[in-house]
């Protein structure tokens, strides 16, 4: 195949991949999915909230698995490592997940959505935000909008702190789309400056630069006055020589001033 219809088939595969596990793991908190290329096969990596669900009872959930994508997927000698989440309030898709299983119960949309951004603050993110679409409470669809703290949403911050999940779900008066972004809160930000505040004689010296101090350490805040040492390079010096006049040509300073015109004295008295 092409370089291009490669990279299209292989995202397409690893979508399918993420869609069937996803189907399979609901109740176990699944979060993602990473491939990685072995020398032995393929290692597959599962994020999920409750390991115990995904592994299941000696193994049959793992081997039932492992043999499905086998067979369905092609993969070459999959094995399945399960990845288990420390925090998953902190992770979108497992939230979009879990918000999805409250408007299944029937729980208000409204409910269900301050409970998770609630959820989710406490644990310690910088922010949140929870769009819900669909048929929320007539026959005309909208979209309903819940935000909590700061979410960056371009950049950096977007592609590499931010996490993002999609969940649907089927109600009575049709299907509605959840989508959540969390921002979590221990992470530093590219905007985020530290001043340090240590001189630079103390740093030369030590080769330390400690968090919360800066090398530019202001004049007057030390009190002390600098002394900088520069080391001038020895050059060799040259003689400036002074430029022989041609005595023929020099002129004095009585030839070079102008002669006084007496008629124009005699007329100006």
């Amino acid at each position: 195949l092409p370089l291009k219809k490669a990279f299209v088939a292989r995202g397409i595969r690893m979508m399918e991949i993420d869609e069937f596990l996803a189907s399979k793991l609901e109740s176990a908190g699944y979060a993602g999915v990473k491939l990685q290329k072995t020398p032995l096969g393929t290692r597959i990596i599962v994020q999920a909230a409750r390991p115990g669900l995904v592994i299941g009872k000696k193994g049959k959930t793992v081997k039932d698995l492992t043999m499905f994508l086998e067979e369905k997927f092609d993969l070459e000698n999959p094995n399945i490592e399960v990845e288990e989440i420390k925090e998953p309030e902190l992770i979108g898709q497992i939230m979009a997940e879990r918000l999805a299983t409250g408007l299944d119960k029937g729980q208000h949309y409204r409910r269900a959505a301050y409970s998770i951004m609630r959820r989710v603050m406490r644990r310690g993110a910088r922010g949140i935000e929870i769009i819900i679409g669909g048929k929320l409470t007539s026959q005309r669809a909208r979209v309903q909008k819940f935000r909590e703290g700061v979410v960056s949403k371009c950049g950096t911050p977007w592609d590499d702190i931010v996490s993002y999940g999609v969940a649907h779900t089927v109600t009575k008066t049709g299907i509605m789309g959840i989508r959540v972004l969390v921002m979590p809160g221990n992470v530093r930000l590219p905007d985020n400056v530290i001043i340090y505040n240590k001189s630079l004689e103390e740093a030369a010296a030590t080769g330390t630069k400690p968090e919360g101090e800066s090398l530019f350490k202001p004049q007057e805040a030390s009190g002390e006055t600098r002394k900088i040492e520069t080391k001038r390079e020895d050059r060799p010096s040259i003689e400036k020589k002074e430029p022989i006049a041609d005595l023929k040509e020099s002129k004095t300073a009585e030839e070079v001033e102008e002669p006084v015109n007496e008629e124009k004295i005699e007329k100006i008295e």
